[in-house]
């Protein structure tokens, strides 16, 4: 199996695979969860706009894009694209005798990836939790807490910080503090009063008594 993964006709298929693993070990030390939320965000297609934009965004939605977070859809495309490029790569060289062009194996094996990823991730999205809406305006933050999770904010210098909305969805935003002698530090938790376009200005928890909107 060792033989097989490290053969140069199965690299595709193999960096695939640690990739996924790679992912994994992100998910575990909560990076992943700031790089899903951001690419969530890019593929969450407005159908409205035009017709062509909404059979663009059936046919994602035929393979599971946005049925399940983007992180969770794509290490499972590349899990079943690593397994079936080296399981064909494997039968291929037991048939004929040699390995096939790993670009060969590699066309076939994404035809299978796709539908597979779709096949896997409807059900999966209809046993997932979901919210009521994705879609607020940023303004409905403000008066809501924030834990910093990257960085730590200064003013002028702002740091990363995940809130949950009304929803119960979690959203990624730059925050800075409100009062000039201020700083947090990561894990720390404040509250947003105010926001400037997508940057949000906070005070430290205990500053001042503002009522939670849980």
């Amino acid at each position: 199996m060792i033989e097989l993964l490290t053969e140069p006709t199965s690299l595709p298929f193999s960096v695939a695979l640690g990739v996924v693993l790679l992912l994994a070990v992100l998910q575990l030390v909560g990076i992943s969860d700031l790089l899903g939320a951001d690419l969530d965000a890019d593929v969450d297609v407005h159908v409205d706009v035009d017709h062509d934009l909404a059979v663009d965004a059936g046919l994602l939605s035929l393979f599971g894009v946005g049925r399940i977070p983007f992180m969770m859809w794509l290490m499972i495309l590349l899990s079943v694209f690593g397994v079936v490029g080296l399981a064909g790569q494997h039968f291929l060289e037991a048939l004929t005798g040699a390995p096939w062009s790993a670009w060969l194996v590699s066309a076939g094996a994404a035809l299978v990836a796709l539908p597979a990823t779709g096949a896997v991730s409807r059900p999966l999205g209809s046993i997932l939790p979901k919210d009521e809406t994705t879609a607020i305006n940023v303004a409905a933050l403000v008066g809501r807490e924030a834990e910093v999770v990257i960085g730590t904010a200064t003013p002028g210098n702002p740091a990363r910080a995940k809130v949950t909305d009304h929803f119960g969805q979690t959203h990624y935003v730059m925050l800075e503090p409100d009062n000039a002698d201020q700083r947090f530090v990561q894990n720390e938790k404040v509250l947003l009063v105010r926001s400037e376009g997508d940057l949000f200005k906070a005070i430290a928890r205990g500053d001042h008594y503002l009522p939670r909107l849980d």
